[in-house]
């Protein structure tokens, strides 16, 4: 999902030496990763009054505008930079146009938004399923996705995190323990037990 590394850190380079051009291309290659991300994330009630390229260009202007601070000290990867001003932007949307007060506006809400029969579904459900009873026609994969999705959205908020973040945005453990602050061996866990209690769910049963 997330662009390649290497090219990424040769704009960052062409970045420090001061190259707006390599900015303007840094920024746009991260732009449908970044789209995807918060529509995933973004309450489907307040996607009807914000639009996710509204969200999505307020990140790449924060981006834009902190960019020298970052590449002064960059603590972590670009993308997961990119991650936290993403994530900030969908809590604050989240605080503007709560959708009942009932509601945690602090709460992030992974799997908001159907993905349709996406790659990142099948390939996460024949790891699940086995995958030589993985379908092959369209309209059966289709199928298979919605109840995979459904699933997801079942799970508690860090097990759907963590899974959206492995399988739907394709970071590495080592990232996604950077992300959580957790050890590599914490988040590992973490993912399995995840996936366990997806696979329970698919079967028909609890995910306690």
């Amino acid at each position: 999902m997330w662009p390649e590394s290497d090219q990424t850190e040769q704009l960052l380079g062409a970045a420090r030496e001061g190259d707006a051009s390599a900015v303007n291309v840094l920024m746009e290659r991260h732009r449908n990763a970044l789209r995807r991300m918060v529509q995933m994330r973004l309450d489907q009630k307040i996607q009807q009054r914000v639009d996710v390229s509204d969200v999505v260009q307020e990140v790449l202007v924060e981006a834009n505008r902190r960019l020298q601070d970052y590449l002064a000290n960059p603590v972590m990867s670009f993308r997961l930079w990119l991650r936290q001003i993403a994530k900030d932007r969908i809590i604050d949307a989240h605080r503007r146009h709560r959708v009942s007060a009932k509601r945690s506006v602090d709460r992030e809400h992974p799997m908001a938004a159907h993905v349709g029969n996406d790659r990142s579904t099948i390939d996460l459900a024949a790891q699940i399923y086995d995958p030589e009873l993985t379908p092959a026609a369209a309209a059966a994969q289709q199928e298979m996705s919605r109840r995979v999705e459904a699933a997801i959205t079942q799970l508690n908020d860090q097990d759907c995190e963590i899974i959206l973040m492995r399988h739907y945005e394709q970071l590495s453990n080592q990232e996604i323990a950077a992300a959580l602050e957790l050890t590599e061996p914490a988040a590992s866990m973490r993912y399995l037990r995840a996936v366990r209690r997806l696979r329970t769910l698919l079967d028909g049963g609890s995910p306690s």
